[in-house]
């Protein structure tokens, strides 16, 4: 696994900045596991303004809902660590931002397991980018090992990725 030390995070941030910048396109960020890491990453870039839109730290559930419109019956039936979950998260980001790409987290960090059996290292990912007036979305599962502050450093450096990727 790749190690995202703060000199890497903040090289990936760059790219994808630069890369923003390039096609006049801007970012909006909606993160619960990182707690504003991934926005907290990109706002280290100078000049992040001209591309970076918006951070939603979503922690907690009722946040995911009243801020991004992440529905009850998906985090009743899924949970907040759930493909839905994070793509609802993603789309509403960017529904609510008018930005152009998004990306979303939420995955269990740890220590604990989450409620309904979702192990530590659980991380789901979701990428949204606006097409004319569709929105086209790819969410992806990972499963992190370490501690807490290695899975949400794992989490940032695969959403940065997962960026430039788009």
């Amino acid at each position: 696994m790749a190690t995202y030390n703060d000199r890497v995070l903040y090289e990936l941030a760059e790219n994808v900045g630069q890369h923003l910048l390039s096609s006049g396109r801007k970012l909006t960020i909606a993160e619960s596991c990182t707690g504003g890491w991934i926005a907290k990453a990109i706002t280290d870039v100078p000049g992040s303004s001209q591309w970076f839109e918006y951070g939603f730290s979503v922690y907690a559930d009722i946040a995911k809902r009243e801020l991004l419109g992440v529905s009850i019956a998906t985090l009743e039936a899924e949970g907040a660590v759930s493909q839905p979950a994070v793509t609802e998260m993603a789309e509403g980001a960017l529904d609510r931002s008018k930005a152009d790409v998004a990306v979303a987290v939420s995955g269990v960090a740890g220590p604990n397991a989450a409620p309904g059996g979702k192990a530590v290292g659980t991380v789901w990912m979701c990428w949204s980018r606006r097409r004319g007036q569709a929105v086209e979305s790819n969410a992806r599962i990972k499963f992190f090992k370490g501690d807490r502050e290695q899975i949400r450093r794992y989490t940032v450096g695969n959403a940065l990725k997962g960026l430039l990727e788009l």
